[in-house]
């Protein structure tokens, strides 16, 4: 049978948390190549693997070297990759894994929130072609500079899927999960959530920045830039609704809110400089003098005659490694306070009365909004923690009904 164009699905790491999960992607992966299809699979850690790495890095030092953590963290996506390729052979399928590096994942130098730079998977492209199934490490690549391994961040295996998809022109990307596709907030949180079957890269983008978890902000970057599109779906079970995202989804003019979705870390950065160019750079300084990686900003204000303050978020280690370190710098803080952010992706808001209808939902509440911040598609409020589940279901009643499109 011809073989048809690439396909390439990413497992994530709960649906690939115990040997029966690797065993069952393994089945729907080989089914796949029994069609006549071309496979490339990319694997995330098994379940809650990164999370323990990283605490054993903390366990072992209280501010682990960035190159080590990155060393260490890669040996998740590793395992991963090596029992899948086993368990893909186990069933007559023949495999082989790869690691970013060997893939030709090239990153810049930047260790724990690397970019990809350049793909040259000469090797992948050689097994492909010999009618091999490719199982490569996703979260991880080298830099052609330092040839250091570096990591691409939280959920960067999401990123791995769309570079290579893009480089092969493949005919799909799925990103394979434990959900059915993208809802209208996280279920946990809010129970009515509502499936959004078709998205603009564009709306996701905005969700992923502000917290959505269900892909990595970079991969979603990376296929509206290079126009792949892509599917969430379900890694297991029969197959069902999913969420495919492209350029072409539907867009709506009104102001209502499509989505909501929140980081739950969230802290202010106090910096004591004259003007915010001085600020910008002193943070950064600090960062990169300290070879700590840098945050998510979302926001800076100027909160004296000499202060400025820088509103950030990111993975907890990383936060916590820049407290641990940002004191030792002068007149340089970070505050403890324990935040967090709400967004309500929308458009138009800034132009309607959205802004008092989420405020008035909070208040309700008697939850004390901080400080609100508005972009082209989206409304935020900052908020104490403790408030984020609560206010998230607050302004997720204000959804419409058909807010799907």
């Amino acid at each position: 049978m011809a073989k048809k164009n690439l396909i390439v699905q990413k497992y994530g790491g709960s649906s690939l948390a115990g040997p029966e999960h690797i065993r069952a992607a393994a089945d729907r992966i080989a089914a796949l190549h029994r069609r006549g299809e071309n496979v490339l699979v990319v694997v995330s850690a098994m379940g809650k693997t990164t999370d323990q790495l990283v605490e054993l890095a903390h366990r072992v030092s209280s501010a682990p070297n960035r190159r080590e953590l990155d060393m260490l963290l890669t040996t998740g996506e590793r395992v991963s990759m090596a029992l899948m390729s086993m368990a893909l052979n186990d069933r007559g399928i023949e495999a082989i894994s790869f690691t970013g590096s060997q893939a030709g994942v090239l990153t810049d130098d930047s260790h724990s929130n690397a970019r990809i730079i350049d793909v040259r998977p000469v090797r992948v492209n050689t097994e492909i072609a010999r009618n091999k199934v490719v199982v490569l490490a996703g979260f991880q690549g080298v830099s052609p500079v330092t040839k250091e391994v570096t990591t691409l961040g939280r959920g960067g295996s999401d990123t791995t899927a769309v570079a290579l998809a893009a480089h092969f022109k493949a005919e799909r990307c799925e990103i394979r999960k434990d959900v059915d596709g993208v809802y209208s907030a996280d279920p946990n949180q809010v129970p009515n959530a509502r499936h959004l079957p078709h998205l603009h890269c564009k709306q996701l983008l905005d969700m992923t920045f502000w917290g959505a978890k269900v892909l990595h902000y970079r991969s979603v970057e990376l296929a509206s830039l290079l126009g792949m599109p892509v599917t969430v779906a379900l890694a297991h079970g029969a197959e069902s609704r999913q969420t495919r995202i492209d350029n072409e989804g539907p867009m709506y003019e009104q102001a209502r809110v499509l989505s909501v979705n929140s980081h739950e870390d969230v802290r202010w950065i106090r910096v004591e400089q004259p003007d915010m160019n001085s600020a910008m750079g002193a943070l950064y300084k600090a960062l990169r003098d300290h070879k700590l990686p840098c945050p998510q900003i979302l926001d800076t204000s100027r909160t004296g005659p000499d202060q400025w303050t820088f509103l950030v978020t990111g993975p907890r280690e990383t936060l916590s490694a820049i407290g641990a370190r940002l004191t030792r710098e002068t007149g340089m803080t970070m505050d403890s306070r324990a935040l967090c952010t709400v967004t309500a992706t929308c458009q138009g808001a800034y132009a309607s009365s959205l802004p008092e209808e989420i405020t008035f939902a909070l208040a309700e509440r008697r939850i004390q909004t901080h400080q609100m911040l508005f972009s082209a598609m989206s409304l935020t409020v900052v908020l104490e923690a403790a408030d984020r589940e609560p206010a998230a279901q607050a302004i997720h009643a204000l959804t419409p009904a058909d807010a799907a499109g």
